[in-house]
């Protein structure tokens, strides 16, 4: 059954959280894969685990020039904290977002914006302003049923 329930005054909470910028541009969803791939084998290389599923932060901003930027960061939690990173990764011990609107997807992976979309679509009916950038959380996936679980955390802008 396809269902997107949505919540506000939501906080994402995420603890050792390594993280890869990846360039939009010259990414495939195959390239994606072999980042995301490459991030949990820097995660096991350094003596952490990986903790719960993959994090995608997306955000965007509007140049002076009118054209949009948008970035892209892939996720992943360790069970301990990993010193000294080498770029292009990043480590942050805790990330926390607070004040999100918030939607659990459970449908088809192809149809995950729609999730997007009745989070914009409500926050423009309530009068709440986000500030541009989303987490999703890519919590369960069924091969079989072709479908997922997902939540999307939207912050509001201050």
């Amino acid at each position: 059954m396809n269902t997107i329930t949505l919540s506000e005054h939501k906080i994402l909470k995420l603890q050792n959280v390594l993280s890869v910028q990846v360039d939009l541009e010259s990414e495939s969803d195959e390239l994606f894969d072999i980042e995301i791939n490459k991030l949990n084998t820097y995660i096991q290389t350094h003596g952490a685990k990986q903790i719960g599923p993959l994090i995608q932060a997306t955000s965007f901003e509007i140049k002076d020039d009118g054209a949009v930027d948008i970035k892209m960061q892939f996720m992943l939690q360790t069970d301990n904290f990993i010193h000294n990173v080498e770029p292009p990764y990043k480590m942050d011990s805790i990330l926390r977002v607070k004040n999100c609107l918030y939607a659990r997807y459970i449908g088809p992976e192809d149809k995950l914006k729609f999730a997007y979309d009745k989070l914009g679509v409500y926050a423009f009916e309530n009068d709440i302003e986000l500030d541009g950038c989303n987490y999703t959380i890519y919590v369960d996936r069924n091969e079989e049923d072709e479908t997922m679980v997902a939540d999307v955390f939207m912050p509001v802008k201050e």
